[in-house]
């Protein structure tokens, strides 16, 4: 009886998709990111893939790293076959489960927008299953299994989207603090609350409200939501998206004290992932008309 030769070990598929993401993406760091595990994972992963290779892919310095020439050869084909692989994994999981949509957005937009509007939705389209996703930023497009994407971003940034709102930034406060003040010249620096994922937010606004020197002192929240929900505990005044915060008015749980109200070049946008179940089609249309 002959022996079988052993068979050539290939290079495990989660290092490749390291590769493949830390090549595209310009670092270790974002397809960490992306992929979901730590910068050492990533770094562990590239390091095996480079031994198994006997061939370095990166060129490691000070500020980061750099594809080799090997690299960035082999670069184009291993994106253009995950696309393949994802595109495919997408088809399957719609086959499998043509009544769930899974929609992808960020944290504020899923709680202050999107999740006053689900119970309706439910009831609309009531043999859907939608899930939600939240993340800090759009992914690249077809890398997540995600059927809807509902992100703000630059005008124009991104084509095949549908406009939901324009970022327009109000002041907001509890309605028993608005009497305090007759307009922005009233405003105590302590009393202003401060989205921290938005620190700029002020300064533009103080321009356009004849406050340029305002700088506000009041308390630092982690998230867009915590600034809103202090808003209504009546902690201070906070600025925030109309479109975020349009329940909390429309319900007089928040008020807009005064003017203006200041138009930012950056829009809440809505679109369908390429291949996407016809599902995911209703949900989109219901929210659009929502």
């Amino acid at each position: 009886m002959s022996a079988q030769s052993p068979r050539p070990r290939k290079p495990p598929l989660t290092a490749l998709r390291a590769f493949e993401a830390a090549g595209r993406l310009g670092g270790f760091a974002p397809a960490a990111q992306e992929l979901g595990v730590t910068p050492g994972a990533i770094t562990a992963h590239l390091k095996g893939l480079e031994t198994t290779l006997g061939a370095a892919l990166f060129e490691r310095a000070a500020r980061g790293v750099r594809l080799t020439a090997l690299g960035r050869e082999v670069l184009p084909d291993f994106t253009a076959a995950f696309d393949a692989l994802n595109a495919a994994t997408h088809r399957l999981q719609a086959a499998a489960a043509p009544g769930r949509v899974r929609i992808a957005t960020d944290p504020a937009i899923a709680q202050l927008w999107l999740s006053p509007r689900l119970p309706q939705l439910r009831r609309a389209l009531a043999d859907i299953r939608v899930e939600i996703v939240t993340m800090d930023a759009a992914p690249e497009p077809g890398r997540d299994g995600c059927d809807l994407y509902l992100f703000h971003q630059s005008m124009g940034a991104r084509s095949g989207t549908f406009t939901l709102a324009r970022e327009t930034l109000v002041p907001v406060c509890a309605p028993a603090l608005a009497r305090r003040w007759r307009g922005p010249s009233d405003l105590d620096p302590a009393q202003c609350l401060v989205d921290a994922r938005h620190p700029e937010d002020w300064r533009a606004w103080s321009r356009v409200a004849g406050r340029p020197e305002l700088a506000p002192r009041g308390p630092v929240l982690d998230t867009t939501v915590l600034c809103v929900e202090e808003a209504v505990n009546g902690a201070g005044i906070a600025l925030s998206r109309q479109a975020l915060v349009g329940r909390h008015l429309a319900d007089g749980r928040l008020v807009q004290p005064f003017g203006p109200a200041l138009a930012l070049d950056r829009v809440m946008v809505l679109w369908l992932a390429t291949g996407a179940a016809p599902a995911a089609g209703l949900v989109a249309e219901w929210l659009i008309d929502a």
